[in-house]
């Protein structure tokens, strides 16, 4: 009767059963977060091989560049314009017998002619003319440059330089004669203390006279037309490609007068550049393979007429 009446009695707390009889209180379970997973492992770095050595090499748009060093994927080069570059995409050049350098290139002309002949695309044409006969003799030749675009002095005679062909022309035509002359006015320039240089220009001077003297035509010349030295006022060689190539055998040729009316509609002529050109190489292969001492030495004028052009000022790079 007392058991009942506590049981019942009002106000009186419940505590659940379990609780009641001593049990612990549940707790939910805890909660598991998986583990994040590991970041990506970095990929391991490559580093571009060296190319392989080369003093001089060419791009795939035939552009020839002096090679100074080299960097992982790639040559750094003189571009044409003497700006410092690297090539990943060239192929070197195997040394050649002969170098030919067309003179001047793109918007520095050279001499034009009365029927705008312009003496650059001239030049290159003659010198392609010479090449192709030098290789039809099986001599090894390479052009300073391929296209119509400028080129430093300094480029031209580091390609040559690193080269080291055994003979080295410079092609040009010439303006402002002194007036009317007996025969082609043709010019060669060597370098003056170099034995070599002097037969090479005097067996270009011999070729390039004879064949251009087939040709009737009221020439003409300066009074020293033929083979010759021109010095600047220390003493040396005044023209960079015979300066700056020492060690290398040169010659600059001054095949005509573009500048002359008959003389400018000659040369226009495609045969007349091939002739040219196949004199140049017949004076060439003869210095390679003959001892023939060359003809047309003369005691140059002394000139003080400057020669412009040849620097990098305003000179944009082709495309490479």
């Amino acid at each position: 009767m007392l058991v009942s009446l506590v049981a019942c009695a009002p106000g009186q707390a419940r505590l659940p059963l379990l609780r009641a009889a001593g049990a612990p209180p549940t707790t939910p379970p805890p909660t598991t977060t998986p583990p994040s997973p590991p970041p990506p492992a970095a990929p391991p770095t490559t580093v571009a091989p060296l190319p392989p050595p080369a003093a001089v090499v060419q791009t795939p748009a035939g552009v020839v560049l002096p090679v100074l060093g080299r960097q992982p994927g790639g040559w750094v080069v003189h571009t044409p314009c003497s700006n410092t570059v690297t090539v990943r995409r060239a192929t070197p050049v195997v040394s050649p017998q002969v170098v030919l350098d067309p003179g001047h290139g793109g918007d520095e002309t050279g001499a034009v002619g009365p029927n705008r002949l312009r003496e650059s695309v001239l030049n290159l044409s003659v010198a392609r003319q010479a090449e192709a006969a030098l290789k039809s003799a099986g001599v090894t030749v390479l052009l300073t440059r391929s296209g119509d675009y400028r080129e430093t002095l300094s480029t031209r005679t580091d390609i040559v330089t690193r080269l080291r062909p055994a003979a080295f022309v410079s092609v040009h035509h010439n303006s402002s004669p002194d007036g009317p002359h007996d025969g082609p006015g043709t010019e060669t320039y060597y370098q003056f203390h170099s034995p070599a240089s002097k037969r090479l220009a005097g067996l270009i001077y011999e070729e390039v006279a004879k064949t251009l003297s087939s040709y009737q035509l009221a020439w003409v010349g300066n009074v020293d037309a033929g083979a010759k030295y021109r010095l600047n006022d220390r003493g040396g060689d005044y023209y960079h490609v015979l300066r700056e190539a020492g060690g290398v055998t040169t010659a600059l040729a001054e095949l005509a007068f573009i500048s002359d009316p008959p003389e400018a509609d000659l040369l226009a002529r495609p045969d007349v550049q091939q002739a040219e050109g196949q004199a140049v190489a017949r004076g060439v292969i003869r210095y390679l393979r003959t001892n023939d001492p060359g003809s047309g030495f003369v005691t140059p004028v002394p000139r003080t007429t400057p020669a412009p052009g040849g620097g990098a000022e305003g000179c944009v790079d082709p495309p490479l």
